[in-house]
């Protein structure tokens, strides 16, 4: 038995979409409402193997089903309605498991494991967290004069829909020393200052920077024209409802924004600042607004800034280094 709980934020996630396909697979498992933490989890000798068809593009989902699957006696399968990030397969590939990997005439995406396997022992690396580059990429964009390099980033193609997007909008991005470590593509990213363009970001891009779409609406308030960004209602069960945060932080600093069930739509313009933004303790928002601050008119402050230790504990130690000016505020960063 196993009992997981976590911080503020992470507890009010619904995670029933998750534990319903373990359950299905024989797990007994008690949480609050919506499968919100804390959950207790108990396992079962033999597990069924699963047959899952998942109705959002979600590697959480889609992982938690091949790894319990593992120990699954036959083969288990999961359906999504398009590819997510495929970091989980790789890793499994890696150590001798058999994945199979399939996107269907219609546009579903469909992964097969069998189950049993025996896996050895592999030496693995881990790419840099393209995710949390977002943020200094960003602000070497927006930020006169810059020019910086990010060795070592992973470059998954079902990670890169910012890059992409970026590249579109006329960021200057440039690639090299291209390779794979651990079975997942890698390179380094050379980032200098651009004025960005608005554009049409399509739906059918979502899964691959779900994350990141908090920083790409940072970024669309300083690029000439409009910016659409639609099929991100998945948004909205991150660890705010990120929407609406971001496009109320956004208005808040004095941007042009609007935004509905699906959908954010950002008019790039001055930023006045002067604001203090909540983080809503998600670290996302948080170091969305503070890269904000980076370009406004007048400092921005934020507040619940340790939620960043979460995922990029040296977020302020690095930017700093390519010459930002974060500060603690009354007791925070």
């Amino acid at each position: 038995t196993a009992t997981f709980s976590g911080d503020d934020s992470l507890s009010q996630r619904p995670m029933a979409r998750v534990t319903d396909p373990l359950a299905a697979m024989g797990a007994q498992i008690t949480s609050r409402d919506g499968g919100r933490l804390p959950v207790t989890i108990k396992g079962v000798a033999d597990p069924l193997a699963a047959a899952h068809t998942s109705k959002v593009a979600s590697a959480q989902i889609k992982s938690a089903v091949l790894l319990a699957g593992i120990n699954a006696r036959g083969t288990s399968t999961v359906t999504e309605p398009h590819a997510s990030r495929d970091h989980t397969e790789s890793m499994l590939r890696h150590f001798g498991a058999t994945v199979v990997q399939d996107m269907a005439d219609d546009g579903t995406h469909h992964v097969s494991l069998t189950g049993e396997a025996v896996l050895r022992a592999a030496d693995i690396a881990v790419p840099r967290d393209p995710s949390s580059a977002a943020f200094p990429m960003v602000a070497a964009l927006l930020t006169p004069a810059s020019d910086i390099t990010i060795p070592g980033i992973g470059m998954n193609p079902l990670r890169t829909g910012l890059i992409t997007t970026l590249m579109e909008m006329g960021g200057d991005i440039t690639l090299s020393n291209e390779r794979t470590e651990g079975g997942e593509p890698v390179a380094d990213l050379r980032v200098r200052h651009s004025q960005l363009h608005g554009i049409d970001v399509p739906a059918a891009r979502a899964a691959s920077m779900i994350d990141e779409y908090p920083i790409l609406a940072i970024a669309a308030t300083q690029a000439d024209g409009v910016t659409r960004m639609t099929g991100v209602s998945e948004l909205r069960v991150k660890e705010t409802d990120r929407i609406a945060v971001v496009a109320d932080g956004i208005a808040a600093a004095g941007g042009s924004v609007s935004y509905d069930e699906d959908s954010m739509t950002v008019t790039g313009g001055n930023i006045a600042g002067g604001v203090t933004i909540a983080s809503q303790h998600d670290h996302r928002i948080a170091m969305s607004f503070l890269t904000l601050g980076m370009v406004s008119d007048a400092a921005i402050t934020v507040t619940g800034c340790m939620t960043i230790n979460t995922s990029f504990p040296d977020f302020a130690t690095l930017m700093n280094g390519c010459g930002a000016a974060l500060a603690a505020a009354g007791g925070d960063t």
